[in-house]
């Protein structure tokens, strides 16, 4: 016997759907009585942008068992840091941080820029993103919708833009980023910790007029990359301005 539920997604959540489901009910006809978490990911939408969800008026977690007739509301997280007591978000580890699969090597690269711990290599598989994210306690970004819907990743966060400058400001507006900016903090190479380093220490590292210019260094502890404050963090420090971050 075939049931049927009707959903109504909300605000950002819309992103997933076609033209004709946006912002309306959405027919649900399914078989048996499966979990609503499999029926909202069977619609498209991740259970990692999930934040709450109401059956007939009621709060409910993921493993709900969806009935014949439910009316079933489904709400965004738009911002971590405004969970409520029915928020289906796990509480996020302090400080945050990332891994990002292939695709968003240029967005990995802002975050570390911007002092941002984020897990990044151009050769990583799904199965090493998501072992390496429930490991480390790590937030997936990505614009893969089937690897969000992988049942061991506890958050994550499809990138709505193509551009990592906006996926940046998009990030940081979730995440609540804006008032951990740390520039230097993290190597953009490697990820590792910057950490500042006497100029004799590092000077057969560095060209002559730089060290002729400039009085503070700074080095990886990772990979021994050396950095200083030219015209790369001057352009951090406009990419904050512009972006508003």
């Amino acid at each position: 016997m075939e049931n049927l539920a009707v959903f109504r997604f909300y605000d950002s959540l819309n992103d997933f759907l076609s033209s004709p489901n946006k912002d309306t009910q959405i027919n649900y006809r399914f078989s048996g009585n499966p979990a609503i978490k499999d029926a909202i990911e069977a619609l498209g939408i991740p259970h990692t942008e999930v934040d709450s969800i109401l059956v007939n008026g009621s709060f409910v977690n993921f493993f709900h068992k969806l009935a014949n007739e439910d009316v079933v509301q489904v709400y965004p997280l738009s911002n971590i840091t405004n969970r409520t007591s029915q928020s289906l978000t796990p509480t996020l580890h302090s400080p945050v941080r990332f891994i990002a699969d292939v695709p968003a090597g240029k967005l990995a690269k802002k975050l570390r820029m911007f002092g941002f711990d984020t897990a990044y290599q151009n050769n990583f598989t799904d199965e090493e993103v998501v072992e390496i994210a429930e490991r480390e306690n790590r937030i997936v970004l990505t614009r893969d919708i089937g690897l969000l819907k992988h049942k061991k990743i506890k958050w994550g966060y499809w990138l709505r833009s193509q551009h990592a400058d906006e996926q940046l400001a998009e990030v940081a507006a979730r995440y609540h980023l804006s008032k951990n900016i740390n520039p230097l903090a993290r190597c953009i190479i490697c990820n590792g910790e910057i950490v500042p380093v006497n100029k004799k220490d590092i000077i057969e590292h560095v060209p002559p007029k730089t060290v002729e210019l400039f009085k503070e260094f700074y080095q990886c502890t990772g990979c021994k990359k050396v950095y200083w404050k030219g015209s790369h963090y001057e352009h951090m420090l406009e990419t904050i301005e512009r972006l508003k971050l």
